[in-house]
């Protein structure tokens, strides 16, 4: 396997018991962590009303993390563009992009509110077989997010982050508009120009972020653009995701070839057993998502399992739990490497959450130490070791 750099993306989970503060610090330390262990890049995601996540506004929380960091590059996954400007999006980037240039990924979604797959276009029929890859990864029955719809939450979700009688720009449209902002070339339909100081000119590497084979694939396809695909949230649509990216690209003047990034739920441990104990929150936290309730503080494991579980909620969560990478170092990274095999990923991207802010610590360098030691990470030889601390006193 080729060198394949691993990413962080962080959701700033709250937990039980702690405070959307604790959450900010936690993030910002755990970034640092990610830093020092190799990893390539560290990611932000945007959600609202949502009571177990803090990362509302990735430009903010990048801001922040890049005042305390100096190497690694910092992006968003992604910002939610549904509620949001070209300009807006533009200068917010520049601004940081002016006092930390040259490490910022502007990772682009369609819209907030908006569950992935929804209205999405299938280019093509489902690669897997009896829900195995060619390469025995998992790709579980498709989920669907018809039920969110109809959701009074998300609907007032989408009201509070859009002015009245506001409707958002065409997304292919809007993704034009940021690149000429980025470039220096916009031009109004009546010829005016505008310029976005700061961001333009802006040294920013442009993702766009996709659950299937539809419209994202196809916008970053067709720009030549970089593409993130979601095995975490959508398992069942990543490789029609990829496959439909590849099939739209066009090289760019960003890129000569396809270049994608795919994200992956994942908790590593010394031993198999001590991982799933600290995994046994996710079902709870993914059940909440996927009710349309909000996430909920991640729950400890006691918390966790005393939850009453109905068929209909093991079956509304099954997909997420399946397709989740949870034990020792050397288990995970055979899953990964699944993972990277069947897609044909450039980088994988890791998103991790325990309730103990020093056993997530602990799994990203975990982590990093089995994949540097099979000579995956950029730079390192085969058999080589990162230096893995012991673990601390877990934050509760």
């Amino acid at each position: 396997m080729p060198d394949i750099p691993l990413g962080v993306l962080d959701l700033v989970p709250v937990s039980s018991g702690s405070t959307a503060a604790e959450a900010l610090h936690h993030s910002i330390d755990l970034a640092r962590h990610a830093e020092r262990l190799g990893y390539a890049r560290y990611w932000f995601a945007e959600h609202h009303l949502n009571p177990g996540v803090a990362g509302t506004s990735p430009a903010v929380v990048l801001a922040l993390t890049a005042g305390a960091t100096s190497t690694i590059r910092l992006g968003s996954g992604a910002v939610q563009l549904g509620h949001r400007t070209a300009l807006s999006t533009v200068e917010e980037f520049g601004l940081i992009d002016a006092l930390h240039p040259g490490r910022l990924d502007l990772g682009l979604g369609r819209s907030g509110g908006r569950p992935p797959g929804e209205s999405a276009t299938v280019t093509q029929d489902p690669p897997a077989t009896a829900g195995r890859a060619p390469n025995g990864l998992l790709i579980p029955p498709r989920f669907s997010f018809t039920h969110l719809l109809g959701s009074p939450r998300v609907a007032l979700q989408r009201t509070l982050l859009q002015l009245p009688n506001a409707e958002s720009q065409d997304y292919a449209e809007q993704i034009d508009d940021i690149l000429a902002l980025l470039a220096g070339t916009y031009r109004s339909p009546e010829g005016l120009e505008a310029h976005a100081v700061p961001g333009e000119g802006a040294d920013v590497d442009v993702w766009i972020l996709g659950s299937s084979g539809g419209t994202s694939a196809e916008v970053a396809g067709a720009r030549g653009l970089r593409f993130a695909a979601n095995y975490h949230v959508s398992p069942a649509t990543v490789l029609e995701a990829v496959d439909g990216y590849r099939s739209f690209f066009k090289p760019s003047a960003f890129l000569d070839r396809p270049y994608v990034s795919v994200s992956a739920d994942v908790v590593v441990a010394e031993d198999d057993a001590t991982a799933r104990e600290l995994a046994t929150g996710y079902d709870l936290w993914v059940r909440s998502i996927r009710t349309a309730e909000g996430a909920i503080p991640y729950p400890t494991p006691d918390q966790a399992r005393a939850h009453i579980w109905s068929d209909e909620d093991r079956e509304l969560v099954r997909d997420r739990v399946d397709t989740r990478f949870v034990g020792s170092p050397g288990r995970v990274a055979d899953q990964l490497e699944q993972l990277q095999e069947a897609t044909d990923a450039d980088e994988l991207l890791i998103t991790t959450i325990t309730h103990g802010h020093a056993d997530r610590v602990r799994s990203y360098e975990l982590l990093a130490r089995e994949w540097s030691r099979r000579g995956h990470l950029p730079g390192t030889p085969t058999g080589a070791s990162a230096t893995v601390p012991a673990p601390r006193t877990p934050a509760r």
